[in-house]
């Protein structure tokens, strides 16, 4: 078992790799595997192929794509040919395989999904992270994610420039409108995390009023949800300092930089994981 699986020097911490790949190739090759290779690809045939991107992206999940034609033919050899993280121009060769035909055209759709959605997904950030201009502020990602792919859509934003908000509900409090509501106002809410001696407790605020009682109750940091600039650099001059300021909530390319530009520490973006195309990267038969 591959767990804490560290791809170019960065951690994928919980991570199974070898869980992750033989559930992904036991949903595509159900109970009678792959039958167009083993009908039409003879059992000892040779595959050579390159990857490679037909956008500009940042790449993101080679590794992991070498590990699907690594389980199915441990024989193959594989070159990657551009780092985690790194910038390509459409066009760009990612990696060379080759090695038994049929075990890589088995492997070839769960490698190159992968890279998609991971590529798609640091390329988007990539793009979040230049347009927040030099303000100052952090971009983070968020839990909204697809279920099963939060650590692998977590290190491609990391591989895009963000850094990592909660990896789920165990790592802080969030204590969010809904929490507010059942609970009868955000001071009761505070000070309930803080008596269960929790040291992280985020706090959403949307109005101007519930910043004092949310410090005064025990926040660490405080998100400010949907306000506008003026509201954002009026709420930023209120906490004065006291704790992190993340500015949250309908954030685009098209307004992310005059928002970091109110003074917030953060400013957190759920489309990173949520709403990120896939890139258009693909496998094409190479004369070896």
């Amino acid at each position: 078992m591959t767990e804490g699986l560290a791809i170019g020097g960065w951690a994928i911490a919980g991570f199974d790799l070898d869980a992750f790949v033989a559930a992904t190739l036991a949903e595509d090759l159900g109970p009678a595997g792959d039958v167009t290779s083993a009908a039409v690809i003879p059992a000892t045939a040779r595959f050579a192929g390159v990857m490679d991107s037909r956008d500009a992206i940042v790449v993101a999940g080679l590794p992991i794509a070498a590990a699907f034609f690594r389980a199915l033919d441990p024989e193959a050899a594989i070159d990657l040919l551009v780092g985690e993280g790194q910038s390509v121009a459409a066009g760009s060769e990612l990696m060379r395989v080759r090695g038994n035909a049929r075990a890589l055209l088995t492997a070839e759709r769960s490698a190159l999904n992968t890279v998609q959605h991971l590529s798609g997904i640091a390329t988007m950030t990539r793009a979040y992270v230049d347009a927040i201009g030099a303000g100052g502020a952090t971009l983070l990602d968020t839990r909204k994610t697809i279920p099963g792919l939060r650590l692998l859509e977590k290190y491609a934003t990391r591989m895009g420039g963000a850094t990592n908000h909660r990896i789920g509900l165990w790592d802080a409090a969030m204590i969010k409108d809904n929490h507010v509501a059942v609970a009868g106002s955000v001071e009761t809410a505070v000070e309930r995390a803080v008596a269960a001696g929790i040291e992280r407790i985020i706090v959403e605020v949307d109005r101007i009023d519930q910043i004092e009682p949310a410090l005064a109750a025990g926040a660490t940091h405080l998100l400010l949800d949907n306000m506008a600039p003026p509201m954002l650099r009026e709420a930023v001059a209120l906490v004065a300092g006291r704790v992190p300021t993340e500015a949250s909530g309908g954030v685009t390319l098209d307004t992310i930089g005059a928002i970091g530009a109110t003074g917030v520490d953060f400013v957190s973006v759920g489309r990173l994981t949520q709403s990120a195309p896939a890139a258009d990267i693909g496998l094409d038969f190479a004369l070896d």
